[in-house]
């Protein structure tokens, strides 16, 4: 064994003149004296410096971008960017999805029900009260006279959602038809001459100006504080979707259009966060 790496040290050891000559003259250019350990030296040392040079270069060039696989860094920030506005995106559709609900259910004269599930419902022991508690003290007593005097002599109350924002009467007529919940009739039908003036019940932007096949002509307002007005079963509109109105301001002229609708009048909703009111609490129509 110890002959065998004897042999083979010497072999690396041996050395060999590397000569180069003139190929017509064969004179002598240059000559080297080498070993093969010199020549395995030179091939470890120039590996190693190719694989440094091309590492720095990949490292510190653009060449890294060609690298299959390579992500570089603005790529990362504009796929964060990306992210960030599909997530952005996202969002607003929910809400304009929502918001389109709310203006399905307005025009189809739907409201949100709640179910209660009979497990979820907890019995309880009805709850033992002093009579003599329920009495009005006679302070009470005094301020609810007091108010009652005053209802007397306020024969009409406009809305005021928050400072000076009140209805205007959309129209001058008889209520044909008033607000009941309970047969699904979420407005007041108020009877009027045809082509009548309709006007708005306060400033906002038309959402929606249409004919639909059972209301006929209908145009809807929305207003600030969550307020959304329908006029249904106009003659003609007179105002655009995305228009602009100020109180007061003739959106349309009354009609007696759509399958739905049996005389001239004007049917009238107000919606309040997606929910029917009743416009005769707000609004004088006589």
């Amino acid at each position: 064994m110890a002959k065998k790496k004897t042999k083979i040290i010497k072999k690396l050891l041996h050395r060999y003149r590397l000569v180069i000559l003139n190929e017509d003259t064969f004179e002598e250019r240059v000559s080297f004296k080498i070993n093969r350990l010199y020549v395995i030296a030179l091939l470890i040392l120039s590996t190693i410096v190719i694989i440094a040079l091309t590492s720095a270069l990949i490292a510190y060039t653009p060449l890294k971008s060609y690298i299959p696989g390579y992500t570089t860094t603005d790529f990362k920030t504009e796929a964060t960017k990306l992210n960030i506005q599909i997530d952005s995106l996202q969002q607003v559709v929910e809400t304009k999805n929502a918001y389109f609900n709310s203006l399905r259910m307005v025009l189809k004269g739907e409201t949100d029900t709640i179910v209660f599930n009979e497990k979820d419902v907890v019995e309880t022991q009805p709850a033992t009260v002093d009579k003599s508690e329920l009495l009005p003290s006679k302070k009470d007593s005094l301020l609810r006279a007091e108010v009652e005097q005053e209802d007397k002599f306020n024969v009409f109350q406009q809305a005021v959602f928050e400072g000076d924002f009140t209805l205007f009467p959309p129209v001058q007529g008889i209520v044909s038809d008033g607000f009941n919940p309970k047969s699904k009739h979420y407005a007041v039908d108020i009877a009027t001459d045809k082509n009548q003036s309709v006007k708005s019940v306060a400033d906002g932007r038309v959402i929606f100006s249409e004919w639909t096949a059972d209301t006929g002509y209908v145009i809807i307002i929305e207003h600030k504080f969550s307020l959304i007005s329908v006029y249904k079963h106009n003659a003609s509109l007179l105002k655009q979707q995305g228009d602009f109105v100020t109180s007061g301001e003739v959106v349309a002229l009354t009609g007696n259009t759509g399958e739905l609708s049996t005389g001239t009048h004007l049917h009238f909703e107000l919606w309040s966060d997606g929910n029917p009111i009743n416009p005769e609490e707000f609004i004088n129509f006589n």
